[in-house]
């Protein structure tokens, strides 16, 4: 795929795919970045500076909360965890999302296997 196509769409559903992998449970930085990596096959993955604007971004939204962790052994970490607001947005980014896919497989004949 073409860079720069592969920037725009990242861009269009980076958003989503944050709030997603903060869904089920809190989660720092990494730990986001590895699951959409992971359970993208590694057909996504975000550098860390772009991440963590992003997350920066959501927080100032009010979509997620970060709060520091402290762990015996281990440097200080920013936790993520969805808010009442984060839920809400994503719900109404799925469905949209959900319409738009399903509109761009009719036009270009792409069926999901």
């Amino acid at each position: 795929m073409d860079a720069t196509l592969d920037r725009e769409l990242k861009k269009g559903s980076a958003e989503l795919l944050i709030l997603a992998s903060l869904e089920g449970r809190p989660r720092h930085g990494y730990e986001v970045a590895k699951r959409i990596a992971d359970e993208s096959g590694g057909a996504i993955r975000f550098n860390v500076a772009s991440l963590y604007g992003l997350l920066y971004r959501l927080e100032s939204r009010g979509w997620i909360r970060g709060r520091w962790v402290e762990a015996p052994n281990a440097r200080r970490r920013r936790a993520y965890t969805l808010t009442a607001a984060g839920r809400a947005t994503l719900a109404e980014q799925r469905a949209g999302w959900k319409v738009f896919a399903a509109a761009v497989s009719r036009i270009a004949g792409v069926e999901h296997g």
